[in-house]
C-alpha cells in the first residue's frame, strides 16, 4: 500500500502498490492490448452486461499510468450524477489508476465483490462513487498463462446490488474464458468471438 499525499483532503485513499505494472505494460504491448477500443471486446462487454443484468461492463487493461477500457458497455441512459454546471458525466475509455476498484483486483489477483461500496469505508471515498454514482462492483482479474494479471473484467451498477455467489462464479468464469480467447487470438490470429 502507498499513501499519495498529492490528493486533496477528503480524497485520501490507500491505493495498492502495483509492482507488476512495468512488466504488465510490456506484456500488454506484446499482445497489442490496452491502446485502442476493440470491437470484439466491446461485444464481450455487451454480452457480460446482458448475462449479469448490469448497466455497465468493462474489459479493463491497466498499465503504469492509467486504466483503459478496451471493451466497454454503457447503457443508453445518462448517469444519475449531475455536476454543479448541470451536465452529467460520461463513462469514457480511460480512467486514472487511483479511480475505481480494478487496481485492487489486479494487485490482489482475486475477484472482488462490492454489493454496496458505501458499506466499505476504504472504497466509499473512491472518486468513481461521487463522480459517476457507482454503488456496486463485481470484478475478476484477467490472468494469462504466463501468470501476468493483464487487467480486469468487471461490471458496475449505480444501485446497490446483491451479486451473490452466482455473480462471483459468472465473473470468474467469464474472465477465464476471455483470457483463453485472447491467448488463442494471439496464437492463431483468429477473431476473439
Amino acid at each position: 500500500m502507498r499513501y499519495d499525499p498529492s490528493r486533496p483532503a477528503g480524497r485520501l485513499l490507500l491505493t495498492p502498490e502495483d509492482k507488476e505494472a512495468p512488466a504488465r505494460t510490456r506484456r500488454l504491448g506484446q499482445l497489442h492490448l490496452g491502446e485502442h477500443p476493440d470491437p470484439d471486446l466491446d461485444a464481450y462487454a455487451d454480452r457480460l452486461a446482458e448475462v449479469t443484468g448490469a448497466p455497465y461492463a468493462m474489459v479493463n487493461f491497466i498499465d503504469e499510468n492509467r486504466q483503459f477500457f478496451a471493451g466497454l458497455h454503457v447503457p443508453g441512459v445518462p448517469l444519475p450524477v449531475v455536476k454543479p454546471d448541470g451536465s452529467r458525466p460520461e463513462m469514457g475509455r480511460e480512467l486514472a489508476r487511483d479511480h475505481g476498484f480494478c487496481p485492487h483486483v489486479v494487485v490482489r489477483r482475486k475477484a472482488l465483490v462490492l454489493e454496496d461500496v458505501c458499506d466499505y469505508p476504504r472504497f466509499a471515498g473512491n472518486p468513481v462513487v461521487d463522480e459517476f454514482g457507482i454503488r456496486s462492483y463485481l470484478g475478476a482479474p484477467l490472468i494469462d498463462s504466463t501468470g501476468m494479471v493483464l487487467g480486469t473484467l468487471c461490471v458496475v451498477d449505480v444501485e446497490p446490488r446483491p451479486w451473490g455467489r452466482a455473480g462471483l462464479d459468472t465473473i470468474k468464469a467469464s474472465a477465464a474464458e476471455l483470457v483463453a480467447r485472447l491467448e488463442r487470438r494471439e496464437a492463431d490470429g483468429l477473431p476473439l468471438l
